[in-house]
């Protein structure tokens, strides 16, 4: 019930917000009361962060790992990590918030704020180093690059929602999954991706009762142009007739003799 509270207030407050005297008024306890479970606020933020962590796992990953190793898996890690997001984009992630807060702040506070974060990207890099052991992606895709990729993604999502309220960036985001995926898929399977995939496939099927109404499919992106064969290209030069050089006059008179 204490960290009910302590969640509460921190995705509203932030990390820093978060006191003993806070979460004793709302949870109507003694300040004694509180300090005794956690002997101190530092403790109290850390306990709030691990707390936190636990519940993103139940969200987030242990869902998806239940996915076939691979793509399956990976996009269905980003869609459960999108939907967490969307759920708190009206209170916050505390893993958002608390990056702004203790970037420059060296503590055990950030310590264990930095260890979650690093536990999800690393689960993040083993499902995109899958979907390269499966043939899913290039072998020469770069995991960390991708990661980074992904990662950027939910902050613009995050920031672009929290700050600018603009609409429509759950679909955005998803569809700058796909294009990070198409960019790193191999070239036949780039070829058929957005023809034969639906996006939220993989992840409905196994969430029936998932409160998220799909969206509409991604409209498939549209190839670029073929590329001009040799000789062909903008640079070659107009086929024409041989033309014989012009004779000279000291030329036709030799010719005549």
């Amino acid at each position: 019930m204490i960290l009910d509270a302590a969640l509460a207030l921190a995705s509203q407050m932030g990390l820093e917000g978060l006191s003993i005297g806070a979460l004793a008024e709302v949870t109507k306890m003694s300040k004694s009361g509180v300090f005794a479970h956690f002997g101190s606020r530092e403790e109290l933020q850390i306990a709030v962060i691990r707390e936190y962590h636990a519940r993103f796992e139940d969200e987030v990953f242990f869902p998806a790992i239940g996915q076939p190793r691979g793509l399956p898996r990976l996009r269905a890690l980003f869609e459960h990590w999108v939907r967490r997001v969307s759920v708190e984009l009206e209170a916050g992630c505390i893993y958002i918030s608390g990056a702004v807060e203790f970037d420059d702040r060296p503590g055990p506070v950030r310590d264990a704020l930095a260890d979650m974060v690093r536990a999800w990207h690393a689960a993040l890099a083993r499902a995109i180093l899958g979907a390269v052991e499966a043939g899913h992606l290039r072998e020469d895709t770069d995991a960390a690059q991708m990661l980074f990729e992904l990662h950027g993604l939910v902050l613009a999502l995050h920031h672009d929602w929290r700050f600018l309220r603009n609409p429509g960036v759950l679909d955005r985001a998803r569809t700058g999954f796909e294009r990070v995926v198409a960019f790193y898929a191999p070239p036949a399977a780039a070829k058929t991706r957005h023809a034969s995939s639906n996006r939220l496939g993989p992840i409905a099927a196994d969430v029936p009762d998932s409160p998220v109404t799909p969206v509409t499919p991604i409209t498939p992106i549209t190839p670029a142009a073929p590329v001009a064969p040799t000789g062909a290209g903008v640079c070659a030069r107009p086929t024409t007739a041989a033309r014989k050089p012009a004779r000279t006059p000291r030329a036709a008179a030799g010719a005549r003799r």
